[in-house]
C-alpha cells in the first residue's frame, strides 16, 4: 500500500497572520517535504469564491509543485469538472504532466456548491453529464492526432481539426471521486482509479471496491484500477499530541465543509459531531497510525493507494513537516 498526503487547500484561517504568499511558500515547503520524506504523493484541492481564500488553480499550484518535486506523484483531489473547458484542461493537465515528468493523476468530481455552477454559468443540472463528456475529450486529447470524439457540451470535434499541444509523454490517469454507488460505477466504468472520500468506514470502501471491480468484469474493461483513499490524520510524538496538533485546524475545516456543501453559515460543530470526526481519524504515534491504517490493506490490498491527510489549515507548518517526516521514517516502510 502507498502513502501520500495532503490534501493542500491553502486556506487562511480568521486567527492565521500569514499572508497567503506565505501559505503557498508554505505548501511548496510541504511538498518538498513530502518528497524528501519518500511519501509516494501530493495532493491538491479546489474550490470557489471562499472567504478563507480556498485553493482555487489547480493547475499553477501542481505546476509549482512539480517545479519542487522530483519523485512523488502530484494530484488533484478533486478537481471539479464540470467547471473546466475541456480543452483548456487538456493543455493545463498535459503541461503540468511534462512538467512533472509524468507524475500527475487527475481527479475529478461532479461538484455540488451552487454559488460556484452559478458563477461559472455552469447548469448544475448537467454536472454528471459533463463531467462524463470533459473526460472523453481529456482522452481524445492527449491521444495522437485531432480530437475525434463529439463533445456534448463544446465546440470540438472531428469537423474543427483541432489537435491539442504538447501531448503528454505517456497516458494521465484519471480518478474519480464520489461515494455514491451511481458514483462509484461511473468510475468503474470511465475513470482508471477511484478515491473513496474520509466519510466512509473501511467496510464502506470495501464494499464500493469490490463493486468496481465486478462492474469492470463484467463490461470486459482491462487495464490497472487503483482505489485510493482519503482519511484525515496526523503522526505525533503521543496520541494527545496528535489530536492536540491536528484538533483545531481538522474541526474548523470540517464545519467550512458544511458550509461549502450547505450553503449556509454554520457557527460550531455539535459536541456529537467532534466526537464522531474524533473516532473517525487516525492519529497517534507511528506505531497507532500503523494499527488504523492496517484494515486499509487487509480490505483492499496492496495496489490501494491511502491519502494519509494530514494539511490541517491553521496548524503550524514546522509540526506538519515533523509529521511528513515520522510518516515516512516509521510508517511507510511497515507497508513497504
Amino acid at each position: 500500500m502507498e502513502i501520500g498526503t495532503g490534501l493542500f487547500t491553502c486556506q487562511r484561517r480568521p486567527d492565521d497572520d500569514r499572508s497567503y504568499a506565505e501559505i503557498y511558500d508554505d505548501m511548496l515547503r510541504l511538498g518538498r517535504a513530502i518528497d524528501d520524506a519518500g511519501l509516494a504523493s501530493a495532493w491538491v484541492s479546489e474550490h470557489h469564491f471562499q472567504e478563507d481564500g480556498y485553493l482555487s488553480a489547480t493547475m499553477p499550484s501542481l505546476g509549482a509543485l512539480a517545479a519542487e518535486t522530483s519523485g512523488i506523484e502530484i494530484g488533484t483531489c478533486i478537481a471539479l469538472a464540470p467547471l473546466y473547458d475541456p480543452v483548456r484542461l487538456a493543455e493545463d493537465a498535459a503541461t503540468v504532466d511534462l512538467l512533472s515528468d509524468g507524475r500527475l493523476t487527475l481527479g475529478l468530481a461532479i461538484g455540488s456548491n451552487p454559488r460556484e455552477f452559478d458563477a461559472f454559468g455552469v447548469p448544475r443540472d448537467e454536472r454528471v453529464e459533463r463531467m462524463v463528456d470533459t473526460v472523453r475529450v481529456l482522452r481524445e486529447a492527449w491521444s495522437d492526432g485531432p480530437v475525434e470524439y463529439d463533445a456534448e457540451f463544446h465546440a470540438v470535434g472531428p469537423d474543427q481539426e483541432v489537435s491539442v499541444t504538447p501531448k503528454p509523454e505517456g497516458e494521465i490517469p484519471v480518478m474519480f471521486g464520489g461515494g455514491a454507488k451511481p458514483a462509484v460505477r461511473r468510475a468503474a466504468r470511465e475513470a482508471d482509479a477511484w478515491c473513496a472520500p474520509s466519510s466512509l468506514s473501511v467496510g464502506g470502501v470495501k464494499l464500493r471496491h469490490d463493486d468496481i471491480h465486478e462492474v469492470r468484469e463484467e463490461e470486459g474493461l482491462d487495464g490497472e484500477f487503483t482505489t485510493y483513499v482519503i482519511q484525515h490524520g496526523f503522526v505525533g510524538e503521543s496520541r494527545e499530541d496528535a489530536w492536540e496538533t491536528m484538533r483545531d485546524g481538522y474541526l474548523w475545516l470540517q464545519r467550512r465543509y458544511q458550509e461549502i456543501f450547505g450553503g449556509e453559515p454554520v457557527d460550531e460543530l455539535s459536541e456529537e459531531e467532534r466526537e464522531e470526526l474524533r473516532e473517525q481519524a487516525i492519529f497517534g504515534t507511528p506505531e497507532q497510525v500503523i494499527e488504523g491504517l492496517e484494515p486499509y490493506e487487509e480490505a483492499l490490498g496492496e495496489n490501494t493507494h491511502f491519502v494519509f491527510r494530514t494539511y490541517h489549515p491553521g496548524t503550524p507548518t514546522d509540526e506538519m513537516v515533523e509529521c511528513i517526516e515520522r510518516l515516512g521514517d516509521e510508517v511507510v516502510p511497515h507497508f513497504a
